[in-house]
């Protein structure tokens, strides 16, 4: 089985079609599709979505590039709804889309530092991971993380040096490799995937943002084409796309605690 750990199933090029898209996702092997919320106005969505369909579980955060638009009585109001999901039977798996954003909007650096720190906090008080946007601002994600410890959680769509990525590992994160990995042209991309250990990797396919390479960048990504995202990942390492699911899926329960009862070990298949 496959889990796609960072999909914005809730978004609105999704609204003509969501019920196909996840059924076909679920022919193609996906059996768990993370939906992380970017602000207040999508946090009731995303938890509709987890009940609409038994695929779907959510986060709740404010994504770096909505910060603009947030007030510190929003960190309140998440920290009253996380501890209101936590009270009763819910599909919550971690704090997120949180982190910064240096590459559109880093004329609010300062801002944006001191929403990701509260969210962090968040996360740390009710001990969930969290899921992190790093575009041109891991260092500064790293300095914030070193200073407020979580449990863990993953670099969505990473693209830093093998040294960073290390990094998030002994933190107790995984790395996010999607759509971008699939460009023949992406060659830093391309080398990480084939470098870091196969613990550290989980799959996402960012939908309907980041779209692979047999879709093109102007087309619709969609969490059914992770299987094939699996297959360019085996394909960079010289491996059976049979071990990149395993390997992925087991490291994306080890994130999720919660998702445990999806994984079955490949020996046990056998």
């Amino acid at each position: 089985m496959l889990i796609d750990t960072h999909c914005h199933l809730d978004a609105p090029e999704f609204n003509a079609d969501r019920d196909a898209e996840v059924q076909a996702s679920i022919a193609q092997g996906i059996a768990a599709i993370v939906v992380p919320a970017v602000c207040t106005s999508n946090f009731q969505t995303v938890i509709s979505l987890s009940k609409q369909y038994p695929q779907c579980w959510y986060a709740l955060g404010w994504h770096p590039m909505y910060i603009d638009a947030a007030k510190p009585s929003d960190m309140h109001a998440l920290h009253q709804l996380i501890a209101q999901q936590l009270s009763e039977p819910n599909k919550l798996l971690a704090v997120g889309e949180i982190g910064l954003d240096f590459f559109v909007t880093k004329h609010n650096a300062e801002t944006q530092s001191y929403f990701f720190t509260e969210q962090l906090k968040i996360a740390r008080e009710f001990d969930l991971p969290v899921i992190l946007h790093v575009r041109r601002a891991i260092d500064d994600v790293l300095k914030h993380l070193r200073r407020y410890q979580v449990r863990g959680g993953i670099a969505h769509a990473f693209n830093g040096s093998l040294q960073q990525a290390e990094m998030f590992v002994n933190m107790g994160f995984k790395l996010g490799f999607g759509g971008a990995m699939t460009y023949t042209r992406a060659l830093k991309i391309r080398e990480l995937a084939q470098a870091v250990g196969i613990e550290a990797i989980v799959l996402e396919t960012d939908a309907p943002d980041i779209p692979p390479e047999w879709i093109g960048t102007q087309g619709r990504n969609s969490p059914k084409e992770l299987l094939k995202i699996a297959e360019v990942l085996a394909d960079l390492r010289g491996v059976q796309v049979t071990q990149i699911i395993e390997n992925t899926s087991k490291n994306s329960v080890n994130i999720f605690p919660k998702l445990a009862h999806l994984y079955t070990p490949l020996e046990v298949l056998h």
